[in-house]
């Protein structure tokens, strides 16, 4: 898997369409892609993982509840490769939230259990970034709002349905409620960076 990958295939969102052939194949292509970043940035995260370590600067923030100095880190699902650099190595830390892993979230946070405050600011995290897999719901989240920007070509002027009808609705300029409700438990409250 990539970084910042689409989350669905053209298979899959000519599945749920219901499309037999490969004529809107291009159509289809652009609106997974295009609904994929919405997604990621609905949720100030993405779902993919990098191909190899990289290495990424964080400044640490004093935590009054933990009485310790936390890195609001990138999303990291696997501890491959994972290594801390201050002034010097660091081992004392702890990835949080506890017990991410397994229950196949990621951690997001690393709390530094001991370190001087001079080292604090720049601290360098090498790890491989991302997620292992991409989530179902997030899956979902995309064959919908997908669908939803290939089927705005047959809504003119953003307006779908009948007004003689009483099923007029106006197309939104943000990801589909559903999808929004599908994507709340994987929304990232504070943006890393």
């Amino acid at each position: 898997m990539a970084w910042a990958p689409d989350y669905v295939t053209a298979t899959d969102l000519k599945g749920f369409l219901d499309i037999p052939d490969t004529t809107d194949d291009a159509k289809l292509a652009f609106a997974i892609t295009a609904a994929s970043r919405a997604i990621d940035k609905h949720c100030n995260r993405q779902f993919g993982l990098l191909s190899a370590v990289e290495d990424r600067v964080y400044t640490a923030r004093w935590d009054v509840a933990l009485g310790k100095y936390v890195l609001d880190l990138d999303d990291l699902m696997t501890t491959t490769g994972l290594v801390i650099t201050a002034a010097a190595a660091v081992t004392d830390y702890t990835l949080r939230p506890s017990n991410a892993d397994l229950n196949g979230k990621p951690w997001t946070r690393l709390v530094l259990n001991s370190g001087g405050r001079a080292s604090l600011d720049g601290v360098t995290v090498t790890a491989k970034f991302g997620w292992t897999a991409v989530p179902v719901a997030i899956k979902q989240a995309a064959v919908l709002q997908a669908s939803r920007l290939f089927k705005r070509k047959d809504a003119a002027f953003g307006v779908a349905g009948s007004p003689e009808l009483g099923s007029e609705l106006r197309l939104l300029a943000k990801v589909d409620p559903d999808v929004a409700v599908v994507l709340g438990p994987y929304q990232r409250r504070r943006k890393v960076g």
